[in-house]
């Protein structure tokens, strides 16, 4: 299964200008929307709350992490939420976690993301009464839909919209840029399904691998056994779309509610209002809280400037996901709202975004274990972990596993080792070092650590190239491209690698099992195709029980580590710092930001 942040840091963000529109006669949606202006001059101490004096909410470093920050369970206000670009508000168009989370406000899927301090990685049922039935292993995959959930417009929410939503995503000519993992999974090579809007069948069944036998029931029959299914499933892309009201590529900027909220506003300048969906009923749903009346986005907002709202109190939630720019760190020891320093209103979280160097094994001379063995050994990770910012910002890591999931192999943190280095040399028959190409997005932190990472190697005879070439290329046609790679020479590529489920299988596949390269966006970017370790994976899907599937992708780590074709360096670590007014603030790890779902403000 293939992954993107979430999915390796690659740029699929588009200007929302030219997404936005606006909607005549909502003079309200501005008057809100100036509330959420980024003004450094408001004062700290409360500035920008619906109520003078309301005092500014702390309640210590890492609240919304071990804990839920200021809880409440009072309703009403509006919650007032900074963000960068937004790719799409379309649930099959986008792939941004930051926009995942503010879609948990007007989509519902089968299954969804707990809501739940310690539990934000693990699924429980949304639309469907349980997490999904499997009789085989996860080959096929059978849900009931709950009974009394209605889209906005008090129509039913039925199994068929949840398959026509999902088949959206096969439309590649007009519904672009969303993940596609259903298309990998679903669709049938040797007669592929077009999608809705090619739809030719004359019984217009659509996609044969989904059953929808009646409104309640929805039946999927994989490929090939996937255990991580249900997580594809609690993406906002799996989520259901009524067929008379889709619009094709202008979905999103209309789309239809199943959640507690719906669009109600979609401009450039004013922003995204989100009002209550008079036919949400919290009975059916035991995720959302629904707190707030309504819902204001502003986006298209600098790091700094996002910092600047939340210090300011004009706003409570940055859902981007990048936590505090480095000039706001500098003020963590600060006072906010008099005695309330703003550490007491930040929770550090690591993310699982995992820096790392890929030696391609087809690129002579990472074609053989020796050279490859001799650049890890060079490898300062600590500099590395300066280099990008000190411990605030990264965690060490010298194994291919966040930090996050438990059960992972050790890690023991190697420092430099120049004599292995030099011997590893010796051993695959460069003992004067050689010359390679390390290939890089054209970013300056990025450049910074490819820089880094080409001084340590020159100190045992390695001399590195150090090649930067555009971020929005990068991964999909210059280091996604195995044969872009061989011809280029690259013998070290830089990757940033985040996994799209909190899953040891999600991390590892699209990185070790050679049977996920493809020509066009491969995540194998070592080209490492072993397969024994392709076996082991299969070993690690089988297993049935949980301990038993842990060790099991354990040993798929370690087995790809040995090969020394992955160099993991460190760890993304992000700061989020919580508005003065937010309650409930909850961290959601798939989502590296604070929860929607349950986020209020009295």
């Amino acid at each position: 299964m293939g992954s993107t942040l979430h999915g390796p840091t690659r740029s699929r963000s588009s200007r929302l200008a030219g997404l936005l529109r606006g909607t005549a006669g909502r003079v309200l949606g501005l008057v809100l929307v100036v509330l959420l202006v980024v003004a450094v001059a408001v004062s700290c101490s409360g500035g920008g709350s619906d109520d003078s004096g309301v005092p500014v909410l702390g309640d210590g470093p890492d609240a919304g992490v071990d804990g839920v920050r200021a809880p409440s369970d009072a309703a009403g206000g509006t919650l007032r939420v900074v963000t960068s670009e937004v790719d799409s508000l379309d649930p099959q168009r986008s792939y941004q976690p930051g926009v995942w989370n503010l879609m948990r406000l007007y989509t519902r899927t089968l299954v969804t993301y707990a809501s739940e301090p310690g539990r934000t990685g693990e699924l429980v049922p949304d639309l469907a009464t349980d997490t999904g039935t499997t009789p085989d292993g996860g080959l096929t995959w059978t849900f009931t839909l709950e009974q009394g959930a209605l889209f906005e417009g008090g129509a039913p929410i039925t199994s068929r919209d949840v398959k026509y939503g999902i088949e959206r995503s096969f439309a590649s000519d007009v519904v672009v840029g969303g993940p596609t993992y259903v298309v990998d999974l679903l669709d049938d090579p040797d007669n592929p399904y077009a999608g809705p809007y090619q739809d030719e069948a004359p019984d217009k069944l659509g996609l044969a691998a989904i059953e929808t036998p009646d409104d309640a029931t929805i039946t999927f029959r994989l490929r090939s056994a996937q255990p991580d299914f249900p997580y594809v499933l609690a993406l906002p892309s799996s989520s259901p779309v009524p067929v008379t009201n889709d619009t094709g590529a202008a979905y999103g900027s209309d789309p239809v509610s199943s959640g507690p909220y719906a669009i109600t506003t979609v401009d450039a300048q004013t922003g995204i209002v989100l009002d209550r969906n008079p036919h949400w009923d919290a009975a059916t749903d035991e995720v959302r809280t629904a707190l707030p009346d309504r819902v204001v986005v502003r986006t298209g907002l600098s790091n700094l400037e996002r910092d600047q709202a939340l210090l300011a109190g004009s706003a409570d939630v940055d859902i981007s996901g990048t936590g505090l720019h480095a000039a706001t760190e500098s003020r963590l020891a600060e006072g906010a709202g008099g005695d309330v320093p703003l550490a007491d209103r930040v929770d550090d979280l690591t993310t699982g975004a995992v820096r790392l160097l890929a030696l391609p094994t087809d690129v002579a001379p990472m074609n053989d274990p020796g050279c490859r063995a001799a650049v890890a050994a060079a490898i300062d990770r600590r500099a590395v972990q300066e280099t990008v910012g000190g411990a605030d910002a990264a965690v060490r890591t010298s194994r291919l596993w966040p930090r996050s999931l438990d059960g992972g192999p050790e890690d023991p943190d190697p420092g430099p080792d120049p004599d292995a280095a030099r011997a590893a040399l010796e051993a695959c028959g460069q003992p004067e070092g050689f010359s390679t190409v390390l290939a890089v997005p054209d970013a300056s932190a990025s450049v910074l650590v490819a820089e880094k990472v080409a001084e340590q190697l020159a100190e045992v005879g390695i001399t590195v190239e150090v090649r930067p070439l555009p971020a929005t290329t990068f991964y999909a046609t210059d280091v996604g491209s195995p044969d872009n790679v061989a011809r280029n020479g690259f013998g070290i590529v830089l990757a940033t690698w985040t996994a799209d489920f909190p899953t040891p299988g999600s991390f590892l596949v699209p990185l070790v099992d050679g049977r996920s390269i493809s020509l066009v966006g491969n995540t194998d970017y070592a080209r490492l195709a072993d397969p024994a370790i392709s076996g082991l994976v299969d070993t690690a899907r089988a297993a049935a029980d949980p301990e038993a599937a842990r060790s099991a992708w354990r040993d798929v780590a370690t087995a790809a580590g040995a090969t020394g074709a992955y160099v993991p360096l460190v760890e993304t670590r992000v700061q989020l710092l919580a508005g003065q007014r937010l309650h409930n603030g909850l961290v959601m790890e798939p989502y590296a930001g604070h929860d929607l779902a349950t986020a209020g403000v009295r």
